[in-house]
């Protein structure tokens, strides 16, 4: 199991609401702007942020930021239907996924796969309610049918992968850093 201290916990925490800020309210990535890190948010913070209350308080920061995107920013609203609520779920899903990780967690290589194992599968999870919620129930398309639902996961799905592999990658390359960095520090310290 992962035990991350309590003061990391809250500099982790300031930084995943910081990155859900800063990239969210973009749909497409261009030069200007990164993907979306919500879902990579919910998934790291349910790895690394041991109080259950996160959850509630990225919620209300993702509903915030799209808030302010619609009133103030100049988003559209295409995507906020009654449909909307189902993001609840679908971030849950991803934060299911990091919680069920960091019971199965081990200081070891192996752990990668169950890591890849559990952020695949509440990816799909998540891409399945967000998109299926909004495609069948959102009064957006008419007529919907289980192939288009398919043809549209085919055709989005990738890219919502690679914006959370994107995140997820960059937060294990910083995780290995630190552990490596933590380990040859207090070794180091030994020998002395």
């Amino acid at each position: 199991m992962m035990n991350t201290p309590q003061r990391s916990q809250w500099m982790i925490g300031a930084f995943l609401v910081l990155l859900m800020a800063v990239t969210r309210g973009h749909h497409f990535a261009s030069i200007e702007h990164l993907p979306s890190a919500s879902w990579a948010v919910f998934f790291l913070a349910g790895i690394y942020l041991k109080p259950l209350w996160s959850f509630p308080l990225l919620i209300l920061e993702a509903f915030l930021l799209d808030f302010a995107a619609i009133t103030f920013g100049g988003v559209s609203s295409f995507c906020v239907t009654p449909t909307y609520i189902m993001l609840v779920p679908a971030y849950a899903s991803m934060w299911w996924a990091g919680r069920w990780y960091t019971r199965h967690h081990q200081e070891q290589w192996s752990s990668l796969l169950t890591l890849f194992s559990s952020l695949i599968l509440g990816t799909a999870v998540c891409q399945i309610i967000s998109s299926g919620s909004f495609y069948f129930y959102s009064g957006r398309f008419t007529d919907p049918t289980m192939v288009e639902m398919i043809n549209r996961l085919i055709k989005y799905s990738p890219s919502q992968f690679a914006a959370v592999f994107f995140y997820v990658g960059f937060a294990i390359a910083i995780h290995l850093f630190l552990s490596w960095f933590h380990r040859s520090r207090y070794s180091g310290a030994e020998t002395l």
